[in-house]
């Protein structure tokens, strides 16, 4: 790591031109091909999908997607005159546009009386373009609705749904984008005070998630990949893009302040911060693939093209960025750092602060900050008790859109269930008892059977309820288990309505194993890392907590309708049934990337000191600054997703902000390290025998032999180091222990100091070693100390509420 480091720092200008061409090529090429996004749903083994395939027999599906213009009087009929001579010619324009295929209205052909509603105010008309709704030109689309809307008037309203309708009601498309990355570029701002440093994540983002993007999109003609793989690859390769270069800057900010050559600290930087962010990458992209063990289609897309962008963040941030770096050189500093440096010389290598203090406060009260986080993460999970798996459509859109307008005026003129009408399916000749016994039965508004084809007859049956409604989902149950039986024939039920049903229970079936998949490898993942049983342990539980909270706040919001006006969200309803699933993956994976850098500081300290709760107490003071800092920016990036437009996408968003959150500022810098104080010593247990079996994959770097490691005691003459412990207002520190440890930290000697603060320790011989000095009313201090021959005075300085950092 700390050769390919160096290479890009001393050879940016190559770095940087491949990056920029690399980018512009994938995009050139990307733009030539264009997209071939499909959305796949295969259900193997499901009723919805057996009713599917009799239907392809019967009726060959069309490639055109059909929308809804639909229209209501304040009073009088639909059948006007004054109303049918606005509304026909509108239709008819339309029906003369080049891509629209077909134009059904209910003015002219045998089924139109059908299609105006039994008071006779409310009528539709659809719409059947010649290309699927990803396809359709938006102009084509826009010229629909201007046209159609534009037959309006006082007394008269129109409005339109459908899928190709929705698309062109949607924001501009990047715009979450671009307003996640001016949340997150103020964010960085704040917490760096230079601009120069606030660019680099930014850009590291830009390269990583554009490269990824254009990649997903030239994949999109090799393979089925969804049209939602794009945005959720943009929200999780911006996500931890600029996560991943935050924290890899920070590190090489704080070797530069404290006295580094810029190559030197860029190099030790992604040589220790670098190999976490290689570590975390990973452990995303392994919780990204736990979704195929689902065996879901439609998510294999969703895997392939969220691991690349997360694949090329991390190539991003572990090559373009350090070449950035050595442009920067020690501009990567605010102005005012590099004044203070050159007046006062480099900091000491300590952290102090809100996060000291913080870090001292979790350690003096384990218990208290112990329980406080659990009560608060449980009352945000109570209302993952109620959760319901289902799909949401153009009824949760906002009220103020023509889809949303549409769907109700639909509903109003033709029932809740006409919005999402059912389809059973049968092959067998004689249909009459089916659908005599789906007329009787309860909650079922209506039920026509059409013409045979292909000697396959299909029931449309319109339930009384809408397609959301739990009593939709219960008479599905009732056609399948009841009625469909005592008729005494084989059929199918169909229809989007049921395939959503159908998906949402195959989802919840095959829930458990995705998640023992995901904890399992995360677990081994640290396991081998850190050496030890109890810190994977630690974060399998935290993981679910989190889980458990996030989608306890999703359930609240988006099926309780708790905030849905303030986001502007549209109306409540179930969870969408593949969000479980995504989310967990990418939750699992970024609370992975939070225990990672959080235990890796931890475990660093551990190995130089043997020390729990000095490890966990610096890890603490060290990391939780940055992983506020970057859940922060995750939050800004995934809430702006509110405005996609995507009302899935916007539930992503909400709910990885939630989690995010809840993790990042609850869980890793509360409750993980408060449940580590307690534990002590046992958080890095590990037996023997798994010691020896286990492969060595070390997330810091291994510690450079050093030529002047000491000597076992007798091989060279003995010496002690002596000095005082004061304050930094000179008054001396009792009772301070003062502990001598070897570089690979063995304890050599342990001292308290004196009345008058004095101390000596003794030293076995000539070499370097660390020296480190704690007080309980105090802060901490550790610093290497380089013995001669002869004794060596050293005094040390504490201060209230500091804690030193050992490197």
């Amino acid at each position: 790591m700390a050769a390919l480091a160096r290479w890009c720092y001393r050879h940016r200008l190559v770095v940087l031109l491949l990056w920029v061409g690399a980018l512009l090529g994938l995009g050139a090429t990307a733009s030539a091909a264009g997209t071939d996004y499909a959305n796949v749903f295969s259900l193997p083994d499901t009723d919805s999908k057996s009713a599917y395939d009799l239907m392809e027999k019967a009726f060959p599906a069309r490639a055109g997607d059909t929308d809804t213009v639909v229209w209501k009087v304040d009073g009088g009929s639909v059948r006007d005159a004054a109303v049918r001579s606005r509304i026909q010619p509108a239709l008819e324009e339309i029906s003369r546009m080049k891509g629209v295929g077909e134009v059904a209205g209910p003015y002219t052909g045998p089924r139109g009386a059908a299609q105006i509603s039994r008071d006779g105010r409310i009528a539709y008309a659809q719409i059947t373009f010649t290309e699927r709704a990803d396809a359709v030109p938006k102009d084509l689309v826009q010229r629909v609705v201007d046209t159609a809307r534009g037959a309006g008037r006082a007394g008269l309203e129109v409005d339109l749904g459908g899928q190709a309708i929705q698309r062109v009601q949607q924001p501009p498309q990047g715009l979450a984008e671009t307003v996640g990355l001016i949340a997150a570029a103020v964010v960085l701002f704040l917490a760096f005070g230079s601009l120069f440093a606030m660019l680099l994540p930014i850009a590291v983002a830009v390269f990583g998630v554009g490269s990824g993007l254009f990649g997903v999109q030239l994949l999109s003609h090799t393979t089925d990949i969804p049209d939602l793989a794009p945005l959720l690859s943009s929200l999780i390769g911006l996500g931890v893009g600029i996560d991943y270069a935050l924290f890899i800057v920070t590190r090489h900010r704080r070797g530069i302040l404290r006295g580094a050559d810029p190559e030197e600290s860029a190099v030790t930087a992604l040589n220790t911060s670098g190999r976490a962010v290689l570590f975390a990458g990973g452990t995303v992209c392994i919780a990204l693939a736990g979704m195929l063990v689902t065996n879901l289609r439609f998510l294999d897309g969703v895997v392939i093209g969220t691991s690349l962008t997360v694949v090329l963040s991390v190539l991003a941030a572990t090559t373009l960025l350090p070449a950035l770096l050595g442009f920067l050189g020690p501009r990567v500093l605010s102005r005012r750092q590099r004044r203070r440096l050159a007046a006062e010389g480099p900091e000491r290598e300590r952290a102090s602060g809100a996060a000291a203090r913080w870090s001292a406060q979790v350690q003096r009260r384990p218990r208290t900050v112990a329980a406080l986080a659990v009560v608060v993460m449980a009352v945000l999970a109570l209302p993952v008790l109620s959760l319901r798996l289902g799909a949401v459509d153009q009824g949760n859109d906002d009220p103020s859109t023509t889809t949303r307008k549409a769907y109700d005026l639909l509903a109003e003129g033709f029932g809740p269930g006409f919005n999402g009408p059912l389809q059973v399916v049968t092959a067998d000749g004689d249909t009459a008892a089916l659908v005599k016994g789906i007329q009787s039965t309860a909650d079922v508004a209506r039920a026509v059977a059409l013409p045979p084809q292909n000697g396959v007859t299909v029931v449309q049956v319109v339930p009384k309820t809408s397609p959301q409604s739990k009593q939709t989902d219960d008479l599905i149950d009732t056609l399948r288990d009841e009625v469909i039986p005592d008729a005494g024939v084989r059929a199918h039920v169909g229809g989007v309505t049921a395939v959503s049903k159908d998906f949402a229970t195959v989802t919840g079936d095959r829930l458990p194993y995705f998640v023992a998949t995901i904890i399992g490898l995360g677990f081994l993942l640290l396991l081998v890392a850190f050496r030890s049983l109890v810190v994977p342990l630690t974060a399998a539980v935290m993981n679910l907590v989190a889980a458990a909270a996030s989608f306890g706040v999703l359930v609240a919001v988006f099926q309780w309708g708790w905030g849905l006006d303030l986001l502007g969200l549209g109306k409540e309803g179930p969870i969408n049934a593949f969000l479980p699933v995504i989310m967990l993956s990418l939750l699992f994976g970024l609370s992975m990337d939070y225990q990672v850098f959080l235990v890796s500081r931890m475990h660093e300290e551990w190995v130089h000191t043997g020390d729990n709760a000095r490890a966990v107490r610096v890890g603490l003071a060290e990391t939780s600054r940055v992983i506020n800092s970057a859940a922060l920016i995750m939050v800004c990036v995934f809430m702006a997703f509110v405005l996609s437009g995507d009302n899935g996408a916007a539930m992503a968003g909400v709910g990885l902000a939630a989690a995010v959150a809840l993790d990042a500022f609850i869980l890793r810098t509360a409750l993980v390290p408060a449940a580590m104080h307690l534990l002590g010593a046992a958080n890095w247990w590990l037996p023997a025998g798994l010691e020896k079996r286990l492969p060595h994959l070390a997330v810091e770097p291994q510690e450079d032999p050093a030529p002047t490691e000491p000597p076992s005691p007798g091989e060279g003459p003995a010496s002690v180091v002596h000095g005082f412990v004061r304050t930094a207002d000179g008054d001396p520190v009792e009772g301070a222990s003062v502990t001598l440890l070897s570089k690979g930290g063995r304890r050599l000697d342990q001292v308290t100091s004196l009345a008058d603060g004095s101390y000596i320790v003794s030293v076995p011989g000539p070499g370097a070693y660390l020296l480190t000095t704690t007080a309980a009313t105090y802060g901490s201090r550790a610093a290497q100390v380089a013995v001669t021959e002869g004794p060596l005075p050293y005094d040390v300085e504490l201060a209230e509420g500091e804690v030193d950092a050992v490197n």
